[in-house]
């Protein structure tokens, strides 16, 4: 049997665009009955080098996390800025944005996906790593996050 070709098909995070995060926050904390998740802001241009579609960006968003079993769930605020998750809130409003995948070998990785005409449309740091959003709409129907922890 082949080696997956991300290295592995372990699912870790879903994610979810949200119009207002601090509701619907509460509302998944109290559904499930799970703690409160702090809210936090992405870092800036200047520590993500974010670019979406090949562009620097200063794309920010809200993010909150809830741990459920062996994946995240994830909401994403958008705040301004051309971003995936700014495009996704303008033209398909709340719903789910992606599935997350971590992995090792970025760059390999990535190539691998764009061979399969599914390609880099955002990316960026964050302390500790970097992530890759793909569009996977086409064949797979959805986002595909690839996270790489240093």
């Amino acid at each position: 049997m082949a080696e997956p070709t991300l290295g592995n098909n372990i699912v870790v995070q879903v994610a979810i665009i949200v119009r207002d995060i601090e509701t619907k926050a509460r509302a998944w904390s109290e559904i499930f009955g799970l703690p409160l998740p702090e809210i936090m802001v992405t870092d800036d241009y200047a520590k993500t080098g974010a670019e979406y579609l090949d562009a620097p960006t200063r794309a920010l968003c809200k993010l909150a996390f809830f741990h459920m079993g062996q994946l995240d769930v994830e909401l994403i605020e958008p705040i301004g800025a051309p971003s995936t998750w700014q495009a996704h809130m303008d033209e398909k409003g709340e719903g789910l944005h992606h599935i997350a995948f971590q992995i090792q070998g970025m760059q390999e990785r990535v190539a691998y996906l764009d061979s399969k005409g599914v390609p880099l449309i955002q990316r960026g740091e964050y302390e500790g790593g970097r992530y890759a959003y793909v569009d996977g709409m086409r064949q797979l129907g959805t986002v595909l996050e690839l996270l790489e922890n240093d």
